[in-house]
């Protein structure tokens, strides 16, 4: 494979961020940000809306206008192809992500195994869908999964539930190897993860033989994870199969802390912010360090991350379109990364939630906070949006 020419990053050009939207569409982007920041959506706008839906009144379409608009592709696969192509014409792939959370019911759990294989089937021979994505609680029970965290012995009924469970995640996952449609395991809370990371193993073991189907997740603000990674990779040259690792820093900061508080076990989180970047960097140079049987997407809006795994990509002599080394971002977030990115020869994805309003209302308010709780990640957003608004001259 040749090397792509190479072209600097710079990822405060506004014009290749921002080329595929309109001057309507940045408009909107700004006065949405401008709401985020002033944490309405934070603190007022959950309970607020949550209260206007229960009690029926029809605010779904304003929700669906801004927020969901940002955020969202839709609330079908079907309705995700405007997002799809406006994705492809900057090259940059899209990641379907049926972002439904929170149920516990059997027959849930199946509509939802069927609808993220339908995902795989929509993303097969689409090279603008290079990359699939599922959560193990969404095809099975919270409260299971921490039962056999916590080594609790299973009754027969649980033994039979959770073999269900495995099932469901086979069929998604012999889905994507029979389609070669890659697929990622989303990481979740550390008293279900065990559990999550053995399945995620199972499924590398019987379908990342030949090249690289299954990707598990690894949360770098946890202080145990750089090390878990690189023991997940002996395994998986002692078995003979490409380690799968999406990088990410992590998404239940606050909720992990407030728990091992509250029960009085030490916490898994790194000590500060800087801890989490070090491993973070550090698990991206392991993995270039074994780019032929390690396969990374390294999901960050953080720029310096993005510049050491470029850098990285040079030292190694590897190509910058590399089918081993993808960039991930999520929709509404971060286009001067992805764009740019893109725009570099780099292989980038976009997270492309979507599902029922009322279903991912949850979602879209862990981005409005997201955007508050990271450290100028609102006013970075805002300050891109102005400077383009300002270079299209726009009032």
């Amino acid at each position: 494979m040749e090397l792509s020419p190479k072209k600097s990053l710079n990822f405060d050009d506004t014009e290749i961020a921002f080329r595929n939207k309109s001057n309507n569409e940045l408009n909107a982007a700004y006065w949405l940000f401008k709401l985020i920041s002033s944490n309405f959506l934070t603190k007022v706008g959950p309970p607020i809306t949550n209260f206007f839906l229960n009690i029926g009144l029809p605010i779904k379409g304003v929700i669906k206008a801004t927020i969901f608009k940002h955020f969202c592709g839709g609330e079908t696969i079907a309705e995700c192809e405007h997002t799809i192509e406006q994705l492809a014409a900057g090259q940059v792939g899209t990641i379907l992500d049926y972002s439904v959370e929170g149920e516990d019911e059997e027959a849930v759990f199946d509509f939802t195994c069927a609808e993220i294989i339908r995902t795989i089937e929509r993303a097969a021979g689409d090279k603008r869908i290079p990359i699939t994505v599922f959560k193990v609680t969404g095809i099975g029970r919270f409260g299971l999964l921490e039962k056999l965290d916590a080594k609790q012995e299973l009754t027969t009924a649980e033994q039979a539930e959770f073999e269900k469970v495995k099932q469901r995640c086979e069929k998604i996952c012999r889905m994507a190897y029979d389609k070669n449609v890659p697929i990622m395991v989303d990481a979740e809370e550390t008293w279900i993860q065990d559990t999550i990371d053995e399945l995620a193993i199972d499924m590398m073991r019987l379908f990342n033989q030949k090249s690289i189907i299954v990707y598990n997740t690894y949360q770098m603000y946890r202080h145990d994870k750089l090390a878990d990674m690189k023991a997940d990779h002996l395994i998986a040259k002692a078995s003979g199969f490409i380690l799968g690792v999406k990088m990410v820093r992590g998404a239940y900061m606050e909720k992990e802390r407030k728990r091992a508080a509250e029960m009085g076990y030490p916490s898994p989180i790194q000590p500060d912010k800087a801890a989490s970047d070090r491993d973070y960097d550090a698990s991206l140079d392991y993995c270039m360090e074994h780019i032929f049987d390690i396969a990374i997407v390294c999901g960050t809006h953080n720029e310096n991350s993005c510049r050491v795994l470029a850098q990285l990509l040079d030292k190694h002599g590897v190509a910058h379109n590399h089918p081993h080394v993808y960039f991930a971002q999520l929709l509404g977030m971060s286009d001067n990364l992805s764009f740019n990115l893109s725009d570099a020869g780099y292989n980038v994805t976009k997270y492309v939630p979507y599902g029922p309003i009322e279903a991912v209302m949850p979602y879209l308010f862990r981005r409005a906070q997201e955007n508050t709780s990271v450290a100028g990640q609102t006013s970075r957003e805002l300050g891109l949006i102005v400077k383009e608004k300002q270079r299209r001259r726009l009032n």
